[in-house]
């Protein structure tokens, strides 16, 4: 007797009583639907978002997001605005406003940026709802209750000036490392280096300038040492992983875990659900990632299906995935994977944890209080977004660190965007539009090129779709970006601006197997280039939103039917003035761009 225990998009699992596990390959076409669950990274709502947040995970998720959905699958992509961070309560005390007041501005600016790049969110919440702050003390009492909290008293700086605790980041000094003079207490952010405020050399509070002293005060543990052997175990299923998790993570385990403490003495943060606590809070790093569980919750709740989270939660065939950057990886395969299994009820611990490596710019680190940064409303205010996602995808810092430099941007959206896909589209649909009186030709009996063009289109279908399964974004463009060059080889055989002044009718097949293979190439980029995608799909007369396509072959050619009305068509993409390089490279650093 078989019984179906579990899927994968072109497998079938099967246990027999007798034989065990077999493997089945599907026939091709056949597709059976994945439930996805996506979460990416909490921005600190204290500044707006600049490129290196968009490399790290955001472009990455979206890109998986809108794959996924092309393939029938059921996803839900969430994340939101981490509002109890200190970066937000500094950013309040230097501006002498709330960090109510902080977080309502930047939020605002999170969703305006993510509708403007095409970041394809279920629910882009924030930390600072009655239902986080109601899930976040439900898992507290339930690890408290079963002993994996517990109080002890910890050394914390205190500025005697200030009169109070001072959180990590409250606190800056010389690092012992390295000898960089503005580590924070938490990071070193020139060596990486972790740290403790008790560490810095010469120390002194960021409000007031003054010394810290060190005073014990009690708080709340997470005893991870108990989830040691567990998570050792657990790893050794997750060979999907990217090797720099899996390195991370099992170098993390094998220097044995140490119980961290996860509250503070704060006022601003999630309340601690006991009596006598009033002046403390459960510190960030605790509550931010629950955000994951209880944006699921919101987002049920929203739907008008208030128990719908738990198909993404509690359903074992459902994957889900967590979109970080490297800095964030233990967190995610230490520390949230063991909280779940010290809650229990069920919930699905991590499938995979896609985290990317760092981007720089123009070969420098990111620097927010030195203005070396690409602003991501800034951006979207100069250039379109398609040519950005394209960069940052075939750019991706997936396996190591990558850069970005505006001659890199220039340069790729010039020869890539605007020579090879952009004029591939235009002069194919310029040419038949003017030519056919605005229809797609009939086509006629095919011949070896011609078939051998559209096995092309139904391989890069099929590859891309494999890079995308497995999260290898950089691969999965570049093969898009591939059929797109053997479609141009293709049209440059055939020259159908020759052919239409001798033979009509074989001009006829060369454009209706062209248009063919574009609304292929755009399936295939519409994860990465969502916009362009979407005015091809236009341009070929089809209706609808361009994500409702099917990522499906036959479908897709079976859609360009002879004699349909095509749409006149303009330019994909705006070619760039070389100039542009020197003016934007002289904005970075200043602090009045």
């Amino acid at each position: 007797m078989l019984s179906l225990l579990k899927f994968s998009p072109n497998c079938l699992s099967l246990q027999s009583r007798n034989s065990g596990w077999r493997l089945f390959r599907l026939p091709t076409g056949i597709h059976l639907a994945q439930r996805i669950f996506i979460g990416v990274a909490w921005p600190y709502a204290n500044g707006p978002l600049h490129l290196g947040h968009l490399a790290g995970c955001y472009l990455g998720a979206d890109i998986f997001a809108r794959y996924h959905r092309m393939r029938g699958n059921e996803v839900l992509m969430v994340s939101g605005s981490d509002t109890h961070g200190t970066p937000i309560t500094i950013r309040a005390d230097q501006e002498g406003i709330s960090p109510a007041e902080v977080v309502e501005r930047y939020h605002a600016d999170f969703l305006n940026s993510w509708e403007r790049l095409g970041i394809s969110f279920d629910l882009f919440t924030h930390t600072n709802t009655e239902n986080h702050e109601k899930v976040v003390q439900d898992i507290f009492l339930s690890l408290l209750n079963q002993g994996y909290i517990y109080t002890d008293n910890m050394l914390l700086a205190f500025c005697p000036g200030c009169e109070r605790f001072l959180p990590d980041r409250y606190v800056e000094g010389t690092c012992p490392h390295c000898s960089y003079e503005r580590a924070r207490g938490d990071q070193c952010d020139q060596c990486g280096r972790t740290l403790d405020s008790q560490e810095l050399v010469q120390a002194f509070c960021i409000l007031c300038g003054g010394p810290p002293e060190f005073m014990e005060s009690e708080h709340f543990f997470l005893k991870l040492s108990a989830f040691q052997d567990s998570l050792l175990e657990w790893i050794k299923d997750q060979p999907h992983w990217r090797a720099n998790v899996s390195n991370q993570t099992r170098s993390f385990l094998e220097g044995g875990l140490k119980d961290r403490a996860i509250t503070r003495d704060l006022t601003w943060g999630i309340p601690i659900p006991l009596e006598g606590y009033e002046g403390k809070r459960i510190y960030v790093w605790f509550e931010a990632v629950i955000g994951y569980l209880s944006a699921a919750i919101e987002w049920a709740a929203n739907s008008g299906q208030p128990e719908r989270w738990e198909e993404f939660w509690k359903d074992p065939s459902t994957r889900s995935y967590y979109f970080i950057g490297k800095d964030n990886i233990p967190f995610h395969s230490i520390i949230w994977p063991a909280m779940i299994m010290g809650y229990g009820n069920g919930l699905n611990l991590p499938y995979d944890v896609p985290a990317n490596e760092f981007l720089s710019l123009e070969n420098r680190k990111f620097s927010t209080s030195q203005n070396w940064a690409v602003w991501v409303p800034d951006f979207l205010d100069r250039y379109e977004p398609d040519p950005l996602r394209y960069l940052l995808s075939i750019n991706m810092p997936e396996t190591g660190d990558a850069d970005f430099s505006w001659s890199e941007f220039v340069r790729r959206n010039n020869e890539e965007l605007v020579a090879t896909y952009g004029n591939l589209v235009n002069r194919v649909l310029s040419f038949t539009y003017r030519n056919f009186e605005g229809l797609v030709p009939q086509a006629r009996p095919l011949d070896e090129i011609d078939r051998q063009m559209l096995d092309a289109a139904k391989a890069a279908l099929d590859d891309v779709g494999n890079s995308l399964e497995h999260t290898r974004f950089k691969a999965a463009v570049g093969q898009a970006f591939g059929l797109a060059q053997e479609a141009n080889r293709y049209l440059d055989t055939k020259a159908p601006w020759r052919s239409i002044k001798t033979d009509r009718n074989e001009a006829a097949n060369t454009l209706n197997v062209s248009l063919q293979v574009i609304n292929c190439l755009k399936v295939v980029l519409a994860p990465f280039l969502p916009f362009s995608s979407q005015k091809v799909h236009e341009y070929l007369g089809l209706e609808g939103p361009v994500e409702l396509e099917r990522w499906d072959f036959e479908h897709l050619i079976g859609e360009v039917k002879g004699g349909s009305a095509l749409r006149q068509p303009a330019p994909l993409y705006i070619k760039l003035d070389p100039q542009v390089v020197e003016m934007e490279t002289q904005r970075l650093g200043n602090e009045n761009s």
